[in-house]
């Protein structure tokens, strides 16, 4: 029986867990934190469930758009809200243990140290150590929050994402310092719940990373909301009494009452003897891995956000899975970045998969694209839904559906149908053909898909 010790119970960790328990392995997963990780336990779901409700709160502000009228203001109570996040947070993580117990992997808790490649030294809290012996090793330790110099979190004014919910009152302003997905989505959700919110952004525009078009438009919807968007990097947070104030580089500073930071991710890979061991790291700190999660130590492998390979829970997943089904010598394929989607959870939201617009401007592959907004959608019109758009790409002749972006209030659902074109090779005919239900947001797929069929003719 194969031995698999498995660093991390995040998403990569457990899933990887999971599939080699199903193929006969005999598996320890470590954890330092708390199975799931802090992807469960204080950073996506809780997220999530902290936008969850600002999601309701934004639903219930356009309310009279549908005909309905709420009587007095809508408030968010914070500490139900708090209680509820950390609450859901610790169920999902006691679902996933009961998982993992009851398919048979070991899980122990504490912090591990590489003493060679395949032995690993297990500290407990209570400071006893343990040694794991394994044929195969899956490094699965995640990332933490990127800390500045002169901005330091000290969890009461200047806080990382994962110190939100301790806060015992809502902020009065929040100055939220990167424009990223993380930096995007919080600026939304407290806008939504009822803080000023200004949003600092070192780039030309929010969301830097993302579909142009549908960057554009977000950042369109969070000023006529109310939000300040301010260009210029954050040289220091100065914590004061009664609030912060943001020193950017320009010399200019933007007051508030808490500040966030939301400068990207450091991968958690230090002090562990990895490359004592032999595994290659990146100058980041961060696990080189294939396509197939191999490490550069034969029988280690990496998978999720210590490998910086792209930071998502569902990628980390794959990679563990990938890693598992090649290790223990199953028909497995390399990873393929390129049908990955991903989602923006703002209000709207912003998904996408396969090729990008930056791809398409630059010239660097021929397609043919269009772009269908969402407000000529009748279930939309229905909603009150008036932000949003379906774009899709598809190679010149064949057809064949390269990628696109949907930007909507569940463009996380909506996403899938051209996830899956783009993961089989479907064509926009195809889609084009499918039945779509009337009326439904989603017909907006088939729609664009006719529309790039009209094209072709």
């Amino acid at each position: 029986m194969t031995r698999i010790a498995i660093v991390g119970g995040g998403p990569a960790g457990y899933e990887a867990a999971l599939v080699a328990v199903q193929l006969g392995a005999e598996v320890t997963l470590v954890e330092r934190d708390g199975v799931g990780g802090q992807c469960v336990l204080s950073d996506c779901v809780p997220s999530k469930t902290f936008i969850a409700t600002s999601e309701t709160m934004v639903s219930l502000s356009h309310a009279d758009r549908v005909g309905v009228h709420t009587s007095g203001e809508v408030t968010t109570a914070v500490e139900e809200v708090n209680a509820r996040v950390k609450a859901l947070a610790l169920a999902q993580s006691a679902d996933i243990t009961r998982r993992l117990t009851r398919e048979g992997v070991t899980v122990v808790h504490g912090a591990v140290r590489l003493e060679q490649p395949h032995v690993l030294q297990v500290t407990s809290d209570d400071g006893s150590s343990s040694t794991v012996e394994a044929d195969v090793v899956l490094l699965a330790t995640g990332a933490s929050p990127r800390v500045v110099p002169g901005a330091e979190p000290d969890g009461e004014r200047i806080l990382d994402w994962r110190q939100l919910y301790d806060l015992p009152e809502l902020p009065d302003h929040l100055v939220v310092i990167g424009s990223g997905v993380t930096g995007a989505e919080f600026a939304n959700a407290y806008l939504a719940v009822g803080s000023k919110v200004t949003l600092v952004s070192s780039r030309d525009r929010v969301l830097p990373g993302e579909d142009s078009d549908a960057a554009e438009l977000l950042e369109g919807v969070f000023q006529r909301r109310g939000m300040a968007v301010r260009r210029g990097r954050a040289a220091r947070v100065e914590r004061r009494a009664d609030g912060v104030v943001v020193h950017l580089t320009d010399g200019t500073t933007v007051e508030g009452s808490h500040a966030l930071m939301t400068v990207g991710s450091v991968p958690n890979t230090g002090g562990m003897g990895l490359e004592e061991a032999g595994i290659a790291l990146t100058e980041q700190g961060f696990v080189q891995v294939d396509r197939v999660s191999r490490t550069s130590v034969p029988g280690v492998y990496a998978a999720g956000d210590c490998t910086g390979v792209l930071m998502l829970a569902s990628v980390a997943a794959m990679q563990g899975r990938i890693a598992m089904w090649h290790a223990l010598g199953e028909a497995v394929s390399p990873l393929r970045l390129g049908t990955v989607s991903a989602n923006v959870f703002t209000d709207p939201q912003v998904a996408s998969v396969g090729l990008t617009q930056k791809s398409v401007e630059d010239g660097s592959v021929a397609v043919q694209s269009v772009t269908l907004p969402l407000a000529t959608n009748a279930r939309a019109k229905m909603q009150g839904i008036t932000d949003g758009f379906v774009k899709f790409f598809c190679r010149p002749g064949s057809g064949t559906v390269l990628g696109g972006v949907v930007v909507a209030p569940n463009a996380s659902e909506l996403i899938m149908p051209i996830s899956l074109a783009v993961q089989h090779g479907l064509t926009a005919d195809q889609i084009a053909h499918t039945f779509a239900i009337y009326p439904s947001l989603s017909g907006s797929v088939t729609e664009a898909a006719r529309q790039l069929m009209l094209r072709e003719a």
